[in-house]
């Protein structure tokens, strides 16, 4: 069925002169001559324009024309010859018809154009945000456009190495590629790569690449993290926890929290080669008193690890011993008492509370023996499954009156003359007594446990005191005092002087004479030294100085 309006672009003329040649001219008389279109190998971007030229080998040629659908303008014309400029040229136009009249009869030929185009789009498809090392990745890229696709191929890259080479295929053609995620990677740009090879055609190697995406790796091991808290904490003390994870990677990447229970603690992070640390330190509460969970948590990536313990914070109070009053007479009673706090059992020189939290006591009537006596309380406390010690001491002094020891103080004592002695008589009390002995008749005093040159004097009976603020006691002694035999004085003289002279005999040898065997020259020195002599000091007057 014939159209019922004009056929645009077409001559009708030209298509009734073809008509007429397909009908009426002998067999074989088109293949004697042919039609030429220059240029040979037409390639035109999308959209352009483009001269060509029409030419024929017939002597007789006429008419040579152009035939196609796309905007056309001649250009010049000669026997056998037109030029023609093409513009606007499509991607659907790819084909134009070259005729002419050779003696009669009309000739044509048909000439295809290559029209290529740019993609209009190349692109990477997001990478994950993070990629576990040692997983597959799959890199997708999508170019949208590009003609003719036959001369278009698709490249990805890893930084400037090519990873995959891959025809376009399809509209839009999608190019995909599996890849092992390493350390390596961590940081490296993807990205993907247009080639549109139009180097047969006489043109370039045009390229279009995709704007890069970077992609971030990260190892974290399966591995537990090690948690150091400690098992049991009291109330108003403070504690450090530490965590510790190895084997992960990039630890700059990785993030890491300390918490009790909800409650996040103030961190101090430590990160050394594939090492993550926390370390925090908080004080124990009373409102936390129980079993708290302390939980170390570390993030890289898209995963995370953690690990709890349990930590036990207890209120052990006391324990809490006190007297009734610290210092007492002797014969005062006296009350002790042990406190602890809840819980808490407590044990008083070996007496225990009724219950936990029940407090003890023991009452005493003091006596000296109870001076400086100590009481000891234990206390114990049960905290998961463990039990916890404390103790707390106290001393009780009790004020009681002097008292002489007689049997270090015996009440008769016989001495020689000149002899030295200590009266030795010992007293206790609280507070410490004061001891003197004077004799009765001439009030002559002796010190208790003072040594002292033995003389007539001190013959006759003394009277000991001992004295306190609490009480005094009291004890006779007697010295007897034997007078020494006169002769033996002038005999220790004599062995005195005798001594001397042998000492300062020896002294002249080693100074004079063995001086005068080394040379047989030598000075006796008459300096101005002055000699001495030596005296010895009367006894009564050292005795007058020691009895005072």
């Amino acid at each position: 069925m014939m159209p019922s309006g004009p056929l645009p672009g077409v001559c009708w003329t030209s298509l009734l002169s073809l008509l007429l040649v397909c009908c009426l001219r002998p067999p074989g008389a088109q293949g004697q001559f042919s039609l030429r279109l220059e240029p040979q190998d037409l390639v035109v971007p999308e959209g352009g324009s483009i001269s060509v030229n029409c030419s024929t080998d017939c002597p007789n040629a006429q008419h040579v024309t152009l035939e196609t659908s796309l905007p056309k303008e001649p250009l010049s014309s000669g026997l056998g010859w037109a030029a023609f400029r093409l513009s606007n040229v499509t991607h659907d136009d790819r084909e134009v018809l070259c005729s002419s009249f050779c003696n009669g009869l009309q000739i044509s030929g048909s000439f295809g154009i290559t029209v290529y185009r740019f993609p209009d789009l190349v692109e990477l498809e997001p990478l994950p945000s993070w990629q576990p090392v040692g997983q597959n990745l799959t890199l997708s890229c999508q170019v949208a456009g590009g003609a003719p696709q036959d001369n278009l191929t698709v490249v990805l890259l890893r930084g400037e190495e090519e990873l995959s080479r891959q025809p376009a295929v399809g509209e839009p053609a999608l190019v995909n590629h599996t890849v092992e995620a390493r350390r390596e990677d961590h940081g490296a740009n993807f990205s993907c790569r247009a080639e549109l090879d139009l180097r047969s055609r006489g043109l370039g190697l045009f390229q279009n690449s995709s704007a890069p995406r970077q992609l971030r790796t990260y190892a974290l091991p399966v591995g537990p993290l090690h948690l150091d808290v400690p098992r049991f904490l009291e109330v108003e003390r403070l504690w450090l926890a530490n965590c510790t994870l190895d084997g992960l990677f990039p630890a700059s990447e990785a993030k890491i929290q300390l918490a009790v229970g909800d409650q996040m603690l103030k961190s101090q992070v430590e990160r050394h080669g594939d090492r993550i640390t926390a370390t925090a330190n908080s004080t124990a509460r009373a409102e936390q008193n129980g079993t708290q969970e302390i939980v170390c948590k570390v993030t890289l990536g898209d995963e995370s690890r953690e690990t709890r313990r349990n930590l036990t914070i207890y209120s052990f109070q006391g324990p809490i011993l006190t007297l009734s009053a610290p210092s007492v007479a002797e014969g005062t009673i006296v009350t002790v008492t042990c406190t602890a706090g809840a819980r808490v059992q407590v044990t008083l020189d070996g007496v225990p509370a009724e219950a936990p939290g029940q407090p003890v006591q023991l009452q005493l009537n003091a006596t000296e023996r109870d001076d400086r006596r100590s009481f000891i309380c234990n206390a114990t406390l049960k905290v998961d499954g463990g039990i916890l010690y404390r103790n707390e001491s106290v001393q009780l002094r009790v004020l009681y009156g002097a008292k002489i020891d007689r049997a270090k103080c015996p009440q008769n004592f016989t001495w020689e003359e000149m002899t030295t002695h200590v009266l030795e008589c010992q007293a206790w009390g609280n507070p410490d007594p004061e001891l003197q002995c004077v004799k009765q008749a001439s009030k002559v005093k002796v010190l208790a446990g003072t040594p002292f040159v033995v003389r007539l004097k001190h013959h006759g009976t003394y009277t000991c005191h001992a004295n306190n603020s609490h009480g005094k006691d009291t004890v006779t002694v007697v010295v007897n005092v034997q007078a020494r035999n006169p002769a033996v004085v002038p005999v220790l003289v004599v062995l005195a002087i005798l001594g001397l002279i042998t000492v300062s005999a020896a002294l002249l040898y080693v100074f004079v004479l063995k001086k005068h065997s080394v040379s047989d020259i030598y000075y006796v020195n008459r300096g101005s030294t002055t000699c001495l002599p030596l005296r010895s000091r009367p006894a009564d007057q050292r005795l007058g100085e020691e009895s005072s």
